[in-house]
């Protein structure tokens, strides 16, 4: 059974930072892409980073692009997404997924809240 669980949410102030962590187990994701999805009240899921499992290629949305980073520790099986300068339209809940690409998840972790406020 495929499993992502994250982890590393909270409320943080304006500017500050967090480190979201997605354990991946129940198989293997050498051919897939790890992604981090959000989704704030009222509004729909939104993309907001992925990488390449086995490459490490990323990619960002232009709204988190030069504040958030994401990586992956292969050996670990377990994705990360940093983020930094947090604003209060970062707050929602974060979710992790993976799939063959960042616009077909297969797997959805249970989500994070992450909540940023002065």
């Amino acid at each position: 059974q495929v499993q992502l669980v994250e982890s590393g949410g909270g409320l943080v102030q304006i500017g500050g930072s967090l480190r979201l962590s997605c354990a991946a187990s129940g198989r293997t994701f050498s051919s897939y892409v790890m992604g981090w999805f959000r989704q704030a009240p009222g509004k729909e899921r939104e993309f907001v980073a992925g990488i390449n499992w086995s490459g490490g290629s990323t990619y960002y949305a232009r709204s988190v692009k030069g504040r958030f980073s994401i990586s992956r520790d292969t050996a670990k099986n377990t994705g990360y997404l940093q983020m930094n300068s947090l604003k209060p339209e970062d707050t929602a809940v974060y979710y992790c997924a993976a799939g063959p690409s960042t616009s077909m998840v297969d797997y959805w972790g249970q989500g994070t809240q992450v909540t940023v406020s002065s």
